[in-house]
């Protein structure tokens, strides 16, 4: 049996940091969460090859004094907490004292630091966790700390690093969520020597989003604010028309802490329903304010979840503030002017009548018109313009004009077509022409004799099979017929042997798509686009697709890298309508963040294709498409769809008869 040892303060320190430290955007976020902490009103992020290379984060806060720098590096040393009673009231976002021992634990760490009002600042080195001699150095007022070499002590962490473009769309989504959660702090994030990200700081929240998320996801946002006893809910939500693809643009804060909580999301998602389209999610950036003692941020390492002491409340706090919302923005106009108080300037139209004044004055109309003279039409009048200008030939519009005779038009029996009728050949300023003398008629001829009718196969050969050609026999009658459609999704179909059938035309067409993309041996057919889409997505969503461009090229998507998250498209699959590009994207950067094998990565992918593809419900289908369908369901071609919900549901007659009390 073994023995039981202590491990090694070395050995703990690594440990401690697979906890804290997973990828270069768990450093950024400690270290700035601790200038956030410290006072800072303006944090400079700097990065290279998405943080593997170099991390720096720089500050103007409190600073730190010389000889504390090398307790700050211990583990468990914190300046937040001091009794066991501040941990049921932690209102800070870093507490634990773990971070900075667990970062250079698996790095070389170098910080400059100077407190406000100090002659002169202090540096140190650290590597492998271990620290140098605290060095006198010139600074500015704040903290600099200085991140090389991460995970180079520690190669089993080290070969699960994704690209470095992968880690540098997750840094700036980091940095995102940062700037959103403190909209009073000015934040700057440099990768690779480019500025990506500038925050203002000037405390409005609508000035981080428009600087965080873009000008086209702040344009469809509707302010939201409300109260439910202790629990102020405050922030953005996009129209329900705005909806997207995946809830990747849904960011909640809790006391100005980022967090993932699926209790925000579905209050959120509640508040949404029977307004939003299905298949679609809206998007936020909502802001939970509670006391610190209604809420426990002590259950994550990496503090992205929570506790609430009362959940009901909260979630209740949530969806009625979305909904009410949603609904003043949905109220219709005010009430226009009942049909009495209207004023009506002209009396000889949109006049409001009983059916006995109409009829009254209809009869008086019509006797006015019986006592008035028929009134001749007067004739045309000649054109006021020159129509004969610099010309001695006379044009037809300055001969002489005669009173036209108005008579019906009628089109004589065996017109041809592009004849002129008679009447109007007969208002032609033509001149008369004479009677043509009547002829005698001509003797008929003989009839020619007729010939004898010769068939191109003789009658003996009528019947045989020809070379290189087939019969084509009728084809068979169904065994089922259609007897209609329902709510322009559901096919009613009646089989042979007595049965109802309804079959979802959508879940259907969804497996049909999925079964010939599967079974494709080449890639599909494209359409290219005559002015390519920018889809403006999340970073780490651009990310993630831009590592799979290969996978998007056998796919029929043509996609290229346009800068800060977005993707410019070019060629979509013929199958896929181009107003579709940017929400099929985004449920493919859902796919493939949840699929695990290259394989299941394609089946998700197609699962995606297949349903943009197929005919929606609600939609109206022609009756030779709901045959094609019925066919495929009836042969047992098509049972389920790709997702695994049934296509069709079947009743037999002695169900239905039962149903009305008959069986």
């Amino acid at each position: 049996m073994p023995h039981i040892e202590q491990l090694a303060p070395h050995v703990a320190d690594l440990i401690a940091a697979g906890e804290v430290v997973e990828r270069p955007a768990s450093v950024v976020k400690e270290l700035v969460e601790n200038a956030i902490d410290a006072g800072s009103s303006a944090v400079v992020v700097e990065i290279r090859r998405g943080g593997m290379g170099m991390i720096r984060v720089t500050d103007n806060g409190c600073g730190i004094a010389p000889g504390e720098l090398p307790t700050a590096f211990l583990r468990h040393a914190t300046s937040k907490m001091r009794t066991a009673d501040d941990l049921g009231k932690i209102g800070t976002l870093g507490f634990r004292g773990e971070a900075l021992a667990a970062i250079s634990a698996v790095s070389r760490v170098d910080i400059l630091t100077r407190r406000k009002g100090a002659d002169c600042g202090a540096s140190l080195h650290l590597e492998g966790g271990v620290p140098g001699q605290v060095e006198e150095a010139g600074a500015p007022e704040g903290t600099a700390i200085t991140v090389r070499d991460l995970f180079y002590n520690t190669p089993a962490r080290l070969k699960f690093m994704r690209k470095d473009s992968a880690e540098t769309a997750a840094v700036a989504g980091l940095m995102q969520h940062l700037a959103l959660s403190h909209p009073d702090v000015s934040f700057k994030f440099i990768k690779d020597g480019a500025e990506s990200l500038h925050t203002p700081g000037d405390g409005k929240l609508e000035s981080a989003v428009y600087a965080a998320l873009g000008r086209d996801f702040a344009r469809g946002l509707v302010s939201v604010e409300g109260r439910g006893g202790y629990i102020a809910v405050s922030g953005f939500v996009t129209a329900p028309l705005m909806g997207r693809g995946s809830r990747s643009m849904q960011v909640f804060f809790v006391n100005g802490r980022f967090i993932k909580s699926q209790l925000l999301t579905a209050a959120l998602e509640e508040g949404y329903r029977n307004q939003i389209m299905k298949g679609k999610f809206p998007g936020c950036v909502l802001s939970v304010t509670l006391p610190v003692t209604a809420v426990d941020v002590n259950v994550h390492p990496a503090k992205t979840q929570v506790k609430f002491a009362r959940e009901r409340e909260v979630f209740d706090a949530v969806y009625h503030t979305v909904l009410d919302c949603l609904d003043a923005k949905g109220a219709p106009a005010a009430a226009s002017k009942p049909v009495e108080r209207v004023v009506n300037p002209r009396q000889d139209f949109f006049q409001s009548m009983d059916a006995k004044t109409y009829r009254e004055q209809g009869a008086k109309n019509t006797e006015k018109a019986a006592e008035k003279p028929p009134v001749r039409p007067a004739a045309p009048a000649r054109p006021a313009w020159d129509t004969e200008w610099k010309s001695s030939a006379r044009v037809a519009d300055s001969q002489p004009q005669r009173p036209l005779s108005f008579r019906p038009l009628e089109k004589p029996a065996g017109a041809a077509f592009g004849k002129p009728p008679a009447s109007v050949a007969e208002r032609r300023e033509a001149p008369p022409v004479r009677e043509a003398p009547v002829e005698k008629e001509a003797p008929a001829k003989p009839e020619a004799p007729k010939r004898p009718f010769v068939p191109a196969i003789p009658a003996d050969q009528q019947k045989l099979d020809l070379p290189g050609q087939t019969t084509i026999e009728p084809p068979k009658e169904a065994p089922w017929r259609i007897a209609g459609e329902v709510l322009h999704t559901y096919i009613i179909c009646e089989s042979a042997d007595g049965c109802v059938w309804l079959i979802d035309k959508h879940a259907a067409h969804e497996r049909v798509n999925f079964d010939r993309l599967k079974a494709a041996k080449e890639p599909p057919m494209r359409q290219t686009l005559l002015q390519p889409i920018a889809a403006e997505l999340s970073r780490e969503d651009g990310a993630l697709l831009l590592e799979n461009l290969d996978l998007l090229e056998q796919f029929g998507f043509a996609c290229e890298d346009f800068g800060d998250g977005a993707i410019l498209v070019r060629e979509v699959p013929a199958d896929i309508d181009a107003g579709d590009a940017v929400s099929t994207l985004e449920e493919f950067a859902e796919n493939l963040r949840s699929g695990k094998s290259l394989e299941e990565k394609r089946e998700n992918l197609l699962h995606t294709m297949a349903c943009k593809a197929a005919i929606k419900g609600g939609w109206t289908s022609d009756i030779s498409e709901l045959k094609v369908l019925v066919e495929k369901v009836q042969s047992g071609e098509v049972r389920y769809c790709p997702h695994g919900r049934p296509v069709a549901v079947k009743l037999t007659k002695y169900e239905l008869e039962k149903m009305f009390k008959r069986a």
